[in-house]
């Protein structure tokens, strides 16, 4: 379209677990632009997924990459306030920041699965009032 600006509000990057797994983390632009001004360096012994200037639970990894034998270098970013940090860490803290991932994907995942079961319920409850009131026909089909 002549005159239009084409603009993409986020970009997605994926990071892979030290389990393997993979997730995708989606940047929005306006956070990318405020990135450096949020970015310190983590403990070495935190718990990863709490966030360090807000205590949210919620901080995920931007990047993840080993260090050194048994070290990682984490990127984490918090969503709620955006902070921003950095760090090696070690095996055990790594993988104890991999469970709670987990944990969280587990549970958005139970979360779906009852959002998606109410609102089915919700359609199959509504199309059966349909069907009484006589609001859907056999032409209907």
């Amino acid at each position: 379209m002549e005159g239009s600006e084409e603009r993409d509000p986020h970009y997605v990057k994926r990071v892979v677990l030290p389990s393997g797994k993979t997730i995708e983390v989606v940047y929005f632009k306006d956070a990318v632009e405020q990135d450096s001004s949020f970015r310190t360096v983590a403990e070495p012994d935190q718990a990863l997924h709490l966030c360090a200037a807000c205590s949210s639970e919620l901080v995920y990894p931007t990047g993840w990459e080993e260090a050194d034998g048994d070290r990682w270098h984490v990127q984490l970013r918090c969503p709620d306030c955006e902070h921003r940090s950095e760090g090696i860490f070690s095996q055990s803290t790594v993988e104890a920041f991999d469970e709670e991932l987990e944990a969280g994907t587990d549970a958005l995942a139970a979360d779906l699965r009852r959002l998606c079961r109410a609102n089915m319920a919700e359609e199959v409850d509504r199309f059966a009032a349909a069907l009484d009131s006589g609001a859907i026909l056999p032409e209907d089909f």
